[in-house]
């Protein structure tokens, strides 16, 4: 028998059936987004919190000992770097649970994201 899979309705959905003691962190990512980029929409996607901006702006998620971030491969490639010290791939970031957030970077990348959607979103508008 498969184990049942859990789907999210909402962001709100989403932390709460997360541990108390990760809820804290989802919700210190989710305020940093909401400020870097205020006219995002929130949805779930792929079955994590997502926010929408002319297209997907940034997915995140917590996993047993990393919170997830998936701002596109374009928002690893600009801040390479300040990443380099974090596990990752081509499109995502792991944040480990036994260390404060990078919460400024977080939404450095996220206003970084934000750009590159309306941009994208403005030269498609002129087509």
């Amino acid at each position: 028998m498969e184990p049942v899979k859990i789907t999210y309705e909402s962001i709100d959905d989403y932390i709460t059936q997360a541990p108390p003691e990760i809820r804290e962190k989802l919700e210190a990512v989710r305020k940093v987004i909401h400020e870097a980029a205020p006219e995002a929409k929130e949805k779930i996607s792929y079955q994590m919190p997502t926010f929408f901006l002319h297209g997907n702006l940034v997915h995140f998620a917590a996993f047993k000992k990393h919170i997830g971030l998936y701002p596109a491969p374009s928002g690893i490639e600009a801040f390479q770097e300040e990443l380099a010290q974090y596990k990752g791939a081509k499109g995502s970031v792991q944040f480990p649970l036994d260390k404060p957030l990078p919460l400024d970077l977080i939404s450095r990348i996220v206003k970084f994201r934000a750009a590159e959607n309306r941009e994208k979103a403005a030269a498609k508008a002129k087509k």
